[in-house]
C-alpha cells in the first residue's frame, strides 16, 4: 500500500493520530511529529518530555503500532525519539487545537 494524502486510509491514521495518540503524548508532556508518510512507511518523532524516556519502545509496540496497523496493517512504524525534532516534520495537534 502506498500511503498517500488522497488515500482514505491516510485520512482515517491522521484522525486516530489526532483522536487518539496525540492526547496521550500530551498527557505525557511529550510532543509527537510526522516524520515522513510515503510508500509503506510512517514515520514518528517524540519530543518534549518524552524525548529519549525509556517507555517509548512500548509504547510504540502497545499503543501506536496496534493504533495505526487497525487501519493499515501493512505499514511499517517508524519511531524515532530526541529534542531535535527531524527537519520537515509536522507537529500533530489535536483536532481541536488544530481548528483554532
Amino acid at each position: 500500500m502506498v500511503l498517500s494524502r488522497m488515500d482514505a486510509r491516510y485520512n482515517e491514521v491522521m484522525r486516530v493520530l489526532r483522536e487518539v495518540i496525540v492526547p496521550l503524548v500530551e498527557a505525557d508532556r511529550g510532543e509527537i511529529f510526522l516524520v515522513l508518510s510515503e510508500g509503506n512507511r510512517i514515520g514518528i518523532h517524540l519530543a518534549g518530555q518524552l524525548a529519549g524516556a525509556p517507555g517509548n519502545g512500548l509504547f510504540c509496540r502497545r499503543i501506536l503500532e496496534p493504533a495505526i496497523h487497525a487501519i493499515a496493517p501493512e505499514l511499517e512504524v517508524v519511531l524515532s525519539t530526541g529534542w531535535r525534532v527531524p527537519d520537515g516534520a509536522i507537529r500533530l495537534l489535536t483536532r481541536t487545537e488544530a481548528e483554532s
